[in-house]
Formats: C-alpha cells, structure tokens, sequence
C-alpha cells in the first residue's frame, strides 16, 4: 500500500470553505480504522488536499512500528520511543511493544497538546493517524488519554475508515458496524463513517443498508453460513444506533469524495461546539470533583491516623498544656535498679567460686532476713506511695482516660505484692556458708582438677 500512495493522481480542488480567524481552534481528525482499511492512504490524500487548498495543518503520526509516512508529520511517536528497544527490554511481542510504546507516549502527551495551542490560532486542522492494530488505540488507557486530553482543548472528530469491498458481505457489513457503535459510544465524540476505496467499490449499497432495514435483511436472508442468524439479530438490534451516523464515502487513491468529507468534517465540528462540549465540560468537572471528594477523604483519614496515634500514648509533652506537668517529676523507686545490682553481684560470686576462692559468698537476701533492710523496705514504701500520689495527682503524667491510671494503678500493685512474697520466702530461708574447706592435700587437687579452668576476662 506504500508503493500505491506514491503513485497518487492529481488532486482535486478542495472547496471547503473553513476559514482560521483568531481565537478560532482548529478541529482534530482522530483517524481509526482497521488494518488494511487504508488510514495511511487517506492520511496522505488529506495532508496533500490540505496543502493544495492553502489550508494550515499540524500533523501527528502515533503508530510506533510504522517504517515509513509518505507524508510529512509535525510529531512523530518514532521520535520519542523506540519499538525495537521497547520489544527488547520488556521481553514483549509487537503487539504489546506497540501498546507499551503508545502508553509511554501518552505519560507526556500533555507537552504535545501544548504545542499545538502555541498555534492553534494559525491552524485550520490537526490529523492523528493512529496504529493499525485498532484494539491498541480504542481499547486501551493510552487511547483514551489522548482521545480526552484533545477533545478537551479543541474539537475533535472521530474518523472511522472502513475498507469498502470486504464490507459487501452482510456478515463483515455488520461486525463493522458494531465495532463503529462500540467506539463511538465509548469515546462519546461526534464520529465520521468513512468507507474507504470507493473507486473500487461504490459505497452506496452500505448507506442503503444503514438506512433501509429491509434491504439489509434481505441480503442477510440470501446468506446460507450458519453466521447469518447471528447477524440477521444483531441488525434488528443495531439498527437504531447506525441508523443516524454520518457516512461519507472517498478513495484515498483518486481523491473523490474528499470535499465531502471534509465538509462533514466541518459539521461535526460544529456539533462538537454545541452539544459535545458542554457535556465533557461536565465530565471534566464531575472527574476533578470527585478528585477532590477523594483527597479530602484522604485527608481525614489521616487526621483520624493521628488522632488515634496520639490517643494510644500514655505519656505526652503536655508542658504547654497541662499546669501539672510543669512540677518536676519524683524520683522513681529504686527497687528494680537496686535488684539489678543484687544480680549482677550473684554472677561475681559465682565467678569467683569457681577460681577457687576461699572467701564466703554474701548472701544479696541476708539484710532480708535479719531485719537491716527495714530502712530500705520504708523508702520503698514511701517511693510507691509517692508514684501513687503522682499517679492520683498527674505529677509528670498525663492521662486521657480513668481507665490508663487504673490499669497503672493495678500495675505496680501487683509488683508490691510480688516484693512483699519475696521477703516472706526470704524469712523462711536459712542462709548456710558456701566456704568449703580441704582436709588433705589429695582432695584438694582432685577438686581442683574436675573444675573448668576460669579465663579470667
């Protein structure tokens, strides 16, 4: 088909009488069609009628596997994003290169939408001729970017090319038709069927159809496949939806038709303005509402975060806030420092047992029972009812609730009570010497012997 749009005849004048006036956008051809319908041709009849007419153009190319454009293009998705590396570094296919291609495109197709309103006041028309695998376009999220972000700058025109001859088949004639139907009203823009190589082929019998159900039904009646019942409930389903689209009829190879195209082309920019517009003025503005219904949901969200993180703290910095914390805070009991001294002083006798010292052990329990700790005993007494008169008073703390200063309350009972059964044990408890004395000189050695060899540290 490349080697066909090379040997295109002479153009013919193109008598539309779309003028650019300032302020005036230009309206976006978006080109869809299936492969092999001729999207490539007709890009090049148009751009070439465009440049005859003395019309101001912007061009775009958005198939990253093409070779080669036989017509000249503003932004080129070639120029971006290579499909050969995409293929390699993503281990992909050439379908899913071409859709991995077109979604890293549309990530800055933002830039491409600004310039094209640095000169949108000197253009006429923007053409975006598309991929030839129509599902990589029409049904992905790239697609659907690209189709919004022009349609929300400048009107926007739908053009679905059909290949003419592999319609005259009811059953391709319909399959056509429904894909039509599905990216029109996914897309929600006003949409061109354009069927394509009408030197061939006229496209009269496929507007007869379209218009007259009978006739259609006829045709499908002719039909022996078993896909003819299928068909023939399709059309008594579809009929009302196709009924009313636009059909336009153009060989990209004599150029016939082309002034009627681009005059549907104008009218459906004219509709863009007064039914399409308003109504993707109130999507746009549904999606940023809704945007910020979820932003605030966030926000709260995260207030209720905090909050929650705040109130699981039972100590808090509440200097600012609270006069009672502003007091210096009591000394703590010294019990558990003070047991951990009598551990560490177990471990050294053992130590020093073990080297064979013959120095008694001290009993870290012994005051316990003889009655020298009473002293010890009364500071801790008068410790706990200090941390209780903090705890009842908020001297250093800060409690959200009753039930935080219970459960500390219960907390440190329950440690008294485990002191108080530790000199109750301790009472009961004879201390005996651990000096050990040798009678012989044999005994000695042999004791000595069976013991492990101490490293000192």
């Amino acid at each position: 088909m490349e080697g066909d749009a090379e040997q295109l005849p002479a153009l013919v004048p193109l008598t539309t009488t779309t003028t650019t006036t300032q302020g005036k956008k230009p309206t976006v051809c978006i080109v869809i069609g299936t492969a092999g319908s001729g999207k490539t041709t007709l890009m090049q009849r148009l751009n070439a009628q465009l440049h005859a007419a003395k019309k101001s153009l912007y061009v775009l190319n958005l198939d990253p596997a093409v070779r080669h454009v036989p017509y000249g293009v503003n932004i080129d998705i070639r120029d971006t994003v290579k499909y050969k590396e995409v293929m390699k570094q993503y281990s992909l296919g050439p379908n899913g290169a071409i859709m991995t291609s077109l979604n890293l495109f549309a990530t800055r197709f933002d830039q491409v939408v600004s310039l094209i309103e640095k000169r949108a006041s000197t253009l006429d028309y923007v053409l975006v001729d598309t991929p030839g695998q129509i599902e990589v376009f029409t049904w992905s999220a790239s697609g659907s970017i690209i189709a919004e972000s022009l349609a929300s700058a400048f009107p926007t025109v739908l053009v679905f090319v059909i290949d003419t001859p592999r319609t005259a088949n009811p059953t391709t004639f319909m399959s056509n038709l429904l894909y039509a139907c599905s990216i029109l009203y996914k897309f929600k823009l006003p949409f061109i069927l354009t069927f394509n190589k009408t030197d061939v082929l006229s496209h009269d019998f496929a507007v007869r159809w379209m218009t007259d159900f009978n006739s259609f039904l006829d045709a499908v009646n002719n039909e022996s496949s078993y896909m003819s019942s299928l068909t023939r409930s399709m059309s008594m389903v579809l009929d009302e939806f196709y009924s009313t689209l636009t059909t336009v009829g153009v060989s990209a190879m004599s150029g016939a038709g082309i002034d009627d195209f681009f005059k549907a082309v104008d009218a459906a920019g004219v509709e863009y303005e007064r039914d399409y517009k308003i109504e993707l003025q109130r999507r746009a503005k549904a999606k940023e509402d809704k945007e910020k219904q979820r932003q605030a949901a966030q926000l709260r969200r995260l207030k209720h975060d905090i909050e929650q993180a705040k109130s699981g703290t039972v100590i808090l910095d509440t200097a600012a806030t609270h006069p009672a914390a502003k007091r210096p805070a009591k000394a703590r009991s010294p019990a558990p420092t003070r047991m951990v001294e009598e551990e560490e002083e177990q471990e050294d006798d053992v130590d020093a047992e073990i080297d064979g010292d013959q120095h008694p052990r001290v009993d870290p329990y012994a005051h316990l029972a003889t009655g020298d700790g009473d002293n010890e005993e009364q500071d801790e007494e008068a410790a706990m009812e200090d941390e209780e008169e903090d705890m009842a008073q908020g001297s250093g703390h800060y409690y959200d609730s009753q039930e935080d200063m219970e459960r500390d309350r219960a907390d440190l009972e329950e440690f008294r009570e485990g002191l108080r059964k530790l000199r109750v044990d301790h009472h009961h408890h004879t201390p005996t010497t651990t000096t050990t004395t040798t009678t012989t000189t044999s005994t000695t050695s042999t004791t000595s012997s069976a013991r492990p060899q101490h490293i000192p540290p």
